[in-house]
């Protein structure tokens, strides 16, 4: 996304509070990252070593949001501005339980509202067929657009005790 949306941003509802956790630690980010990503079998960073994540939760260009919803966390992101001008949206998801209520186009439109807020030359993403299916039309819908189009496979770590969708098995 090289500028931001032109359309005005549907708020969060009422009953919300988005807040940037300045110096989360290693533990409540990691509580974040597995719940929100469990399903998605996001994995890279249960495979971190706590001192790499700690690196990067604690540089001042990474910034970790967390949407609350009656008062325990419904979702977050993670925006990454080591490479300014153009800032990523590392992680965004929302809980389980907060899946289908109407939060996902609001709160990923204050995610990039947040980066452009971070003077930025464009906003990038990246998502994958493990994400939920709604992510790519969500993305698209809020001023996204697809720049390329590759085929990975992962060795997710056994380690991990993730399961792997029979979908996503190759």
């Amino acid at each position: 996304m090289e500028r931001p949306p032109a359309n005005p941003a549907v708020a969060l509802p009422p009953d919300t509070n988005l807040v940037r956790v300045t110096r989360p630690t290693i533990a409540f980010y990691r509580f974040l990252y597995d719940t929100v990503g469990a399903p998605h079998l996001w994995w890279l960073r249960r495979a971190m070593p706590d001192s790499a994540l700690e690196g990067i939760l604690q540089d001042p260009a990474v910034g970790i949001h967390v949407l609350y919803r009656g008062g325990e966390p419904a979702g977050f992101f993670e925006l990454d501005g080591r490479a300014r001008p153009d800032v990523n949206l590392s992680y965004f998801g929302l809980m389980p339980n907060a899946v289908g209520r109407g939060l996902g186009g609001p709160f990923l439109r204050a995610a990039v509202d947040q980066a452009f807020s971070m003077t930025t030359r464009g906003v990038t993403v990246n998502t994958c067929t493990a994400d939920h299916p709604r992510a790519l039309p969500t993305y698209l819908r809020t001023g996204f657009r697809p720049i390329r189009s590759v085929r990975e496979i992962w060795d997710v770590p056994t380690r991990l005790g993730m399961s792997i969708p029979d979908h996503l098995r190759v």
